[in-house]
């Protein structure tokens, strides 16, 4: 809203106003926004849960310690939504496509995480919200987000086309000295693209409409579009639900996702950028700027919730914070057309969900064969192990950050090593 504010101020000749036309300076205020709202809201929002008993429920795992954990408020993701979407509603264009899907997931996945966790706390279900109905919400934001990026109009990127394969009126409106270009007889062209980025590869880039290229061109679109829902969902299912996993120690979810996010930040900025994108050969995306905004919020919003939720914790973010954070990591790729990478930047998520699916299928398959069940891990997720081997919570949070901070460094390189 500020952002219409001093656009208007602007056209005044208002000294300074200007100033807000710049997306690095409306990023720094996102963050230091996000971290002032995150502290002065935190404490008062942790004495509520306190008073209204929103502590949480302890089950006997057998680790050491995790009985001092009981009677810790949850449901503190409350804490990151507020620093996450007031921030970005006072500094980011709210009419731009992405920064509308991005408001769009982070309230539809902190309401289900919600009321995952209020029926855990206030019905004392310690199962929560069902697992059918909370995929089930997955699964339609999906399809939203999905819908959203293949058939509106404001979801273009600038592709890379040969001259000899423009046609003339292309050529009258495309060459032109002013407009960025690429070498070797290529222009830049905006258009509708379902092409996304391949990690390590030179030409790195991959057309969802090629998984389809078999059927019939008559009728390959409407395939097209469900092939891309389908890889949507997925991606929104695994990583929200992996971050999900990831918060069982304290801080660890948190910094976890601040990394992730700085990360996210670095990637949207020179894909944002026409220089830099034409520089580092990338995928340019006009109008993807905003969405430097919007991950600085997140990153000042998780920083802030590391005050109360590093060891030991004053607060738990519950699923109202975790399956938020992990669905804005998920869309958020995808709209920057760097989802394959998701498996090196979010490796942290993804290794968690692998140890839980590997722990119950080599479970369920022993005990088909042998009679008895048996474990790959001492416990899953995989920080369990660490517990159940006597590594102390701090040590275990702090390593799986260093190796975060690896992952997300190699990410962000890959824009130069193909």
């Amino acid at each position: 809203m500020l952002y219409y504010l001093f656009q208007y101020l602007n056209e005044l000749n208002v000294p300074g106003a200007g100033m807000f036309t710049y997306i690095t300076f409306r990023s720094a205020m996102a963050v230091i926004t996000s971290l002032i709202i995150s502290m002065i809201i935190g404490k008062r929002i942790i004495t509520f849960l306190q008073v209204k008993q929103v502590g949480e429920v302890v089950r006997d795992l057998g680790l050491e310690g995790q009985y001092q954990k009981k009677g810790t408020p949850s449901m503190g993701g409350i804490i990151i939504l507020a620093s996450i979407v007031i921030p970005v509603l006072l500094f980011a264009k709210l009419g731009n496509i992405y920064v509308i899907l991005m408001l769009l997931t982070t309230l539809w996945l902190g309401f289900i995480g919600f009321m995952d966790d209020y029926i855990k706390v206030f019905k004392k279900n310690k199962e929560g919200l069902a697992a059918r109905s909370k995929v089930a919400g997955q699964i339609i934001l999906g399809i939203i987000v999905g819908l959203t990026l293949y058939f509106s109009k404001d979801v273009i990127i600038m592709e890379k086309v040969s001259v000899s394969d423009l046609t003339a009126r292309e050529r009258t409106e495309l060459l032109d000295p002013q407009k960025p270009y690429f070498p070797e007889g290529q222009v830049s062209m905006e258009r509708k693209s379902l092409k996304t980025t391949i990690p390590f590869v030179k030409n790195n880039e991959f057309n969802y409409s090629w998984l389809v290229s078999f059927i019939p061109e008559k009728i390959r679109p409407m395939f097209t579009w469900m092939v891309f829902v389908l890889i949507v969902i997925f991606i929104v299912i695994s990583v929200s639900n992996g971050a999900n996993l990831t918060d069982g120690l304290d801080g660890l979810a948190t910094g976890t996702s601040a990394i992730i996010g700085t990360a996210l930040a670095i990637l949207a900025y020179v894909s944002s950028n026409v220089i830099y994108a034409s520089y580092l050969n990338i995928m340019y995306i006009p109008n993807s700027g905003e969405l430097v905004i919007y991950a600085s919020a997140m990153i000042g919003a998780t920083i802030g919730f590391l005050w109360y939720n590093s060891y030991p914790a004053q607060v738990f973010m519950g699923d109202t914070g975790s399956l938020a954070l992990g669905g804005i990591i998920a869309v958020f790729a995808i709209i920057i057309r760097k989802e394959l990478l998701i498996p090196i930047l979010c490796g942290i998520f993804l290794v968690e969900n692998l140890s839980v699916v590997l722990q119950v299928s080599n479970f369920k398959r022993t005990k088909r064969k042998y009679g008895v069940g048996r474990r790959i891990f001492l416990m899953a997720p995989l920080h369990h192990h660490f517990q159940k081997k006597g590594f102390p919570e701090p040590k275990i949070v702090t390593r799986f950050w260093i190796v975060a901070i690896i992952l997300a460094v190699i990410s962000i390189v890959t824009l130069k090593i193909r």
